[in-house]
């Protein structure tokens, strides 16, 4: 979608629908209270009567509103008049666009951006402008014979005061390339896995390379892993026909400064191998390479922006599936950090592809590795949907996290990595074991992959509950991408 800045007078400008805020106590914010006056008190008598009271995240569309050009005007909850946090404001920017998309308009102004909100400036506001229109007007029909015909929003403004131009040029800039990242990772996620192999997952980041630049896509196949001992990787490819990947993309905006190395679990599916998960709702486990999806979103968002820093993505990718040559409960093998693993269960091959791909990220000098993977269904019953595991063994790291997860809304929760949980991985047969019982499954599954980045500073996220919604609303939801480019964009402004 398209947004760009809209300046001068709402009343005259003609679009489907104009959003504008509603405050608490049902006062009108200030572009409101213009097309109020224009329309002779149409929205003082709406709100006055009781239809919408201005808590955040209230929507109410109203048609043929006398005196402006528009067709309708929505108008949005925006709270307190003396500012809202950072999540109340999100939560109105999320309700406008639900709102705006569902109607099936086709283009909108939004003046949502004048709203107070505490700690938070002009473009930071237009950044998440841009994000929540563009999160709500995707659409995923690459695969229908006959795509819906109801029109879709493709084109928005937002409005700002001339003062504030700039800045607001910036955020939506900002957002728009996140927006770009995020729908990139809810492509590849959404695609089934007869689609979306390790193969494709390489080729796409091949094609980034010829859209940006900027980067640089190197692709190892089963050989070359071969070669560099990731017998641990290869040990869950082995029950499938399609060959593995090992896909790095690499960015470099800053010289020769230490890069920060992003790792995302890339299983195109999980059939959860000899140990086999339960049939009801498996085909969401094409959701499970939503990590290495959501690598290459922030490696396209990043290259969109050209952003001064150094970032390598690195996405090992395949597929777990049972057959006659697949690893089985009670094998030991050999990763490339020399460590020996005995393999209890199967379905725990998220850590078994990572911890070779981590060992393998030394190779970049990072100044941090973070991890991406849709690691345990442990996190999903301690977190639910509302935030991703964070665990780390560098404070400093994780607290950037948790803020730019915060400010992004694209919330983290630190969950420890202490030293009692590592006995739970004992193994009598190897160096350690890949699962470590039903107790703690989230902590210990980030022990084991701790054993592999003793030598840089590292952060684990868990986005089991994080990367997809299910039911009827089934679809992957592009994060952790927001809470990774905060991050970034953090380091920048540092």
């Amino acid at each position: 979608m398209e947004i760009s800045i809209k300046r001068g007078s709402l009343r005259t400008h003609k679009t489907a629908c104009i959003a504008v805020g509603v405050l608490a106590g049902k006062r009108l914010s200030p572009s409101a209270l213009r097309l109020d006056k224009a329309s002779r008190g149409a929205l003082t008598r709406i709100v006055r009567r009781g239809d919408i009271s201005g808590n955040p995240g209230e929507a109410l569309m109203v048609p043929d509103v006398g005196g402006i050009a528009a067709e309708r005007v929505l108008l949005v909850g925006c709270g307190k008049a003396d500012g809202i946090s950072g999540l109340e404001y999100l939560g109105a920017l999320n309700a406008a666009a639900k709102a705006l998309c569902g109607a099936g308009l086709r283009n909108a102004v939004t003046a949502l951006g004048e709203i107070s909100v505490k700690d938070r400036d002009t473009a930071w506001k237009q950044q998440q402008i841009a994000v929540s229109l563009n999160h709500a007007a995707y659409r995923f029909e690459r695969l229908k014979s006959k795509p819906s015909r109801k029109p879709a929003l493709t084109r928005a403004w937002s409005a700002v005061e001339d003062s504030d131009a700039d800045a607001a040029s910036r955020g939506l800039r900002t957002g728009n390339a996140i927006a770009l990242g995020m729908a990139l990772t809810r492509d590849l996620a959404n695609l089934p896995g007869n689609h979306c192999t390790p193969t494709h997952l390489a080729e796409t980041a091949e094609a980034l390379a010829s859209a940006y630049p900027s980067l640089e896509v190197t692709v190892l196949d089963e050989a070359d892993m071969l070669k560099l001992g990731m017998g641990s990787l290869l040990s869950v490819a082995r029950g499938s026909r399609q060959p593995p990947k090992l896909i790095t993309v690499e960015y470099r905006g800053a010289g020769d400064a230490p890069p920060v190395v992003l790792v995302g679990k890339g299983v195109t599916f999980d059939s959860g191998g000899i140990s086999i998960k339960p049939a009801a709702a498996m085909d969401e486990m094409k959701f499970d390479m939503t990590g290495a999806a959501s690598v290459l979103g922030v490696m396209k968002a990043v290259a969109e922006l050209g952003l001064e820093i150094n970032v390598v993505g690195v996405a090992p990718a395949t597929e777990n599936l049972p057959d006659g040559s697949a690893t089985k409960p009670g094998d030991v093998v050999t990763s490339m950090s020399g460590q020996t693993i005995e393999v209890l269960n199967t379905d725990a091959e998220g850590r078994l592809i990572l911890c070779d791909a981590l060992t393998y990220s030394a190779r970049f000098k990072p100044d941090v590795v973070i991890d991406i993977a849709t690691l345990t269904g442990a996190c999903v019953i301690a977190l639910g949907s509302h935030a991703s595991g964070l665990l780390s063994n560098h404070d400093a790291l994780a607290d950037d996290l948790l803020a730019a997860g915060q400010r992004a809304g694209d919330r983290a929760w630190r969950l420890p990595l202490w030293d009692e949980y590592h006995k739970q991985l004992e193994s009598p047969f190897a160096d350690v074991a890949n699962v470590g019982g039903r107790e703690a499954g989230t902590i210990t599954a980030a022990c084991f992959l701790s054993r592999f980045t003793k030598d840089f500073h590292w952060a684990h996220l868990d986005i089991a509950g994080t990367a997809w919604t299910g039911g009827k609303t089934k679809g992957s939801t592009g994060r952790p991408v927001p809470l990774l480019m905060e991050y970034l964009l953090g380091r920048l402004a540092q």
